[in-house]
């Protein structure tokens, strides 16, 4: 049975919360890491390469100062839970959306980064691919993450969908109501893809006051970046 939570207290979340925690080494949440920089700052990353995890911009941005940090003072750990990890690397680069401004007013579908690690951690069975296309309104989604009121899991949203877009083309957001709150930040926003797998729709930017609704980057967006 979901459990109620307060309203208004964490944005994105609604008076009854769909959120559970799920295995870390089951598919797809295999993939799946916290990303945390050395001033304390913590989201969420997927590795979508070998040595490469796609997390949302402003999750690299000082806390005191609207700029980004050094690459050197983020760290990667993949797969954490209570304490323990399966793999942890550090950043020796990162590459930001087009146009994104730390301090705010830059176009919202550039709120993504793809972070290179000092050492390769994505093996095969854990890399999710960025899908080529959005998915259609009203797909099934999922969402999962290290979230701000339980950071020590991942805790996922497995029966939510895609809304719709805020706008036309890739640089269009994708709405969709996941529950998912401060931390989830980066997380992939998952879809089916053709082949029935698991893969990146979307990369968790933003959530809304009082219900359980949010706004990513679409994939697409990422992957005409990184060209």
């Amino acid at each position: 049975m979901a459990q109620p939570v307060p309203p208004s207290v964490l944005p994105g979340l609604g008076r009854e919360d769909p959120r559970r925690p799920v295995d870390r080494g089951q598919p797809p949440w295999r993939g799946l890491g916290r990303v945390q920089t050395e001033l304390g700052t913590r989201c969420t990353g997927t590795l979508i390469g070998p040595r490469l995890v796609l997390t949302a911009a402003h999750c690299l941005v000082a806390r005191r100062t609207p700029v980004l940090v050094q690459p050197g003072s983020v760290h990667f750990l993949l797969g954490y839970d209570r304490g323990s990890h399966l793999g942890h690397a550090e950043v020796t680069g990162f590459r930001v959306g087009d146009g994104y401004l730390p301090g705010g007013g830059g176009p919202a579908a550039a709120d993504w980064a793809v972070l290179t690690l000092d050492r390769p951690l994505g093996t095969p069975d854990r890399l999710l691919p960025l899908l080529e296309t959005a998915p259609a309104p009203r797909a099934a989604l999922a969402l999962g993450g290290y979230q701000q009121d339980r950071p020590e899991v991942i805790l996922a949203d497995s029966a939510c969908r895609l809304l719709g877009f805020a706008a036309a083309g890739p640089a269009g957001m994708l709405v969709h109501d996941c529950a998912g709150t401060r931390g989830v930040s980066g997380a992939p926003l998952l879809a089916r893809g053709a082949d029935g797998s698991w893969a990146v729709a979307g990369v968790a930017s933003t959530a809304v006051l009082r219900v359980a609704m949010g706004a990513a980057v679409p994939a697409a967006a990422v992957r005409a970046g990184l060209r």
